[in-house]
């Protein structure tokens, strides 16, 4: 399907149009290495111009060998590179979250850092991380700096801007670490109020694109639970397991200390669009609606 069929406009603009859901939207992310890169980012943060092309390419085959996820880092506003160059190793697994920073007076000290969690300081502060990433997509740049910029005057120390995170049309787009909660349409309102919750131990549930360590079917289930049973706190409906059903899926979640909660879900593809500013092809992406919902 060409661009004919749909009419240009900022891909942001059109998710809100269409009314796109942001349920089950968060990419895989278990375990993070984060990159201050204090200039401006290529197309490709890490292995793009101006960042070293070589060191890059060799940094992040070794983050991901290591089975994390890689994203470069940069305070809101700030494009002189500091004396050193700060990173920061999460673990977004439930029940094991955790921070720890560290780092490097030369660049090619970073390709012998520890990988396995046993480096760094460890933090108790979280890592709020607003996509900005403007050379990837114009969207993470007009409403990823605005989102930026409100949480760095509330939040200065806790704030960054990061590299793509995954989902343009949905921007602008944040995740609040170590737990690997994905936001989108954040600034939609104050985003603030993100912050806020987090640090009460709880979520906003129209904001949330779901939880990064687990499936997309269980962050779109949460979701659903959140919504019907008003319970908007982090570690609320944990899974207990999920299935491949008929044209969907079923998925367990625990509620409270012995009830359950099983959520079955249909599977559908939306009507086709462009997923991304720079799209010339409209595509149809995955989203998951409810079919009904049952607490035992």
């Amino acid at each position: 399907m060409t661009l004919a069929a749909e009419q240009w406009a900022p891909c942001s603009d059109r998710a809100r149009e269409r009314s796109d859901p942001l349920a089950g939207t968060a990419p895989r992310g278990i375990r993070w290495f984060l990159l201050e890169v204090a200039t401006s980012w290529g197309p490709n943060a890490l292995l793009d111009a101006p960042f070293d092309r070589d060191l890059g390419r060799r940094l992040v085959r070794r983050v991901e060998a290591a089975d994390l996820r890689i994203l470069a880092i940069r305070r809101p506003g700030r494009r002189t590179p500091p004396a050193v160059q700060r990173w920061a190793i999460v673990d977004s697994r439930p029940g094991r979250e955790a921070i720890a920073w560290g780092e490097a007076a030369d660049a090619s000290e970073l390709l012998d850092v520890p990988l396995d969690g046993s480096a760094g300081t460890p933090s108790t502060d979280p890592i709020y991380a607003v996509c900005a990433h403007g050379r990837h997509d114009r969207c993470c740049a007009v409403r990823g700096r605005r989102v930026a910029t409100a949480l760095a005057e509330a939040r200065p120390e806790q704030t960054w801007e990061c590299s793509h995170l995954g989902g343009d049309r949905f921007a602008g787009t944040m995740a609040v670490f170590p737990h690997g909660l994905y936001y989108g349409y954040a600034d939609d309102g104050d985003p603030v109020r993100i912050a806020e919750a987090f640090e009460r131990g709880r979520v906003v549930t129209d904001r949330l694109r779901g939880r990064s360590s687990l499936s997309h079917p269980v962050q779109a289930a949460q979701h659903y639970a959140r919504q019907a049973l008003r319970d908007d706190r982090i570690d609320a409906f944990p899974p207990l397991g999920e299935e491949e059903v008929d044209g969907g899926w079923r998925v367990r979640l625990a509620f409270g200390a012995e009830a359950e909660v099983v959520v079955d879900l249909v599977d559908e593809a939306s009507a086709p669009l462009l997923s991304t500013c720079a799209a010339n092809r409209l595509v149809r992406v995955r989203q998951y609606g409810l079919r009904w919902l049952s607490v035992a």
